[in-house]
């Protein structure tokens, strides 16, 4: 099993963002100043994983053609650390963000470029494609998931939930099927054609976003994959606009979502 190397450290505003890799994985943690400072201390006065400073962890996955620290990820990475001190960590997609492309990638890639100068459908070939790298950033997530749980600072023992849209909820919906290890997730902005049985198989509480106008996902798309989730707690979120205009306050509502079913307590930054 690979462990996370870690290789580079900022901080800002309390929040600590260490890129890691994960063998050939590459990723991002965001973590409470405090909390990663008491759980370092603890681990290195007993030798061993403390659990001091221990807090849930959000996985975050991001959208097709974007990485792990575009600007709407990071904002909310800090919303969740600053708002519930929780860890957030996200990975970068296969083929996205320097991580090399296969010939299939380079095909796929092509064809929704064409598709949109054309004004041709987008949809078919971004849920096709979509449920291919699916199936391979679940097992680098799930390795992920074993690697950070080593840290001192996260443990074994504490919640875990996911968040991701359009593209992070393709990988997310078939990764929260079979990672038991995820008791709560947000969803939302992807067709249900690869995902709705899949999607019949999670009863975990989900929150889930669509846009009622949206170009890409009609509504009765967004609808039914929401109606797919076999979870007795499901909350909908729809809101006027377009594909890309959920609006920013769906971030705040996910924060509360996690605090609820994590354990956390949101606050006010300072």
């Amino acid at each position: 099993m690979h462990s996370v190397h870690f290789t580079a450290e900022t901080s800002s505003d309390g929040v600590i963002e260490r890129d890691f890799t994960v063998g050939e994985v590459t990723g991002v943690l965001w973590s409470p100043a405090s909390a990663s400072a008491s759980a370092s201390a603890s681990a290195s006065a007993s030798g061993s994983a403390s659990g001091s400073g221990r807090a849930p962890l959000v996985l975050m996955g991001h959208g097709g053609g974007t990485h792990k620290k575009a600007p709407g990820m990071v904002g909310r990475a800090h919303l969740l650390v600053t708002g519930c001190g929780f860890h957030v960590a996200a990975i970068d997609a296969p083929g996205h963000d320097g991580r090399p492309r296969t010939v299939y990638d380079e095909q796929e890639i092509a064809a929704m470029r064409q598709a949109m100068a054309t004004g041709e459908p987008v949809g078919p070939i971004v849920v096709r494609y979509n449920a291919h790298l699916a199936e391979r950033a679940v097992p680098e997530w799930r390795a992920t998931l074993d690697a950070l749980q080593e840290l001192p600072e996260i443990g074994t023992e504490g919640p875990v939930g996911y968040y991701g849209l359009n593209m992070g909820t393709a990988i997310g919906v078939p990764l929260t099927a079979v990672e038991p290890r995820i008791t709560a997730a947000a969803f939302g902005l992807h067709w249900p054609d690869a995902l709705a049985e899949t999607a019949k198989q999670i009863t975990i509480p989900i929150e889930f976003t669509l846009q009622w106008d949206d170009e890409h996902i009609p509504r009765e798309s967004g609808l039914a994959l929401f109606d797919a989730f076999a979870s007795k707690e499901k909350t909908l979120h729809a809101n006027a606009g377009r594909h890309k205009e959920l609006p920013r306050f769906e971030a705040d509502s996910a924060v509360r979502f996690f605090a609820r079913h994590l354990g956390g307590a949101v606050t006010s930054p300072a």
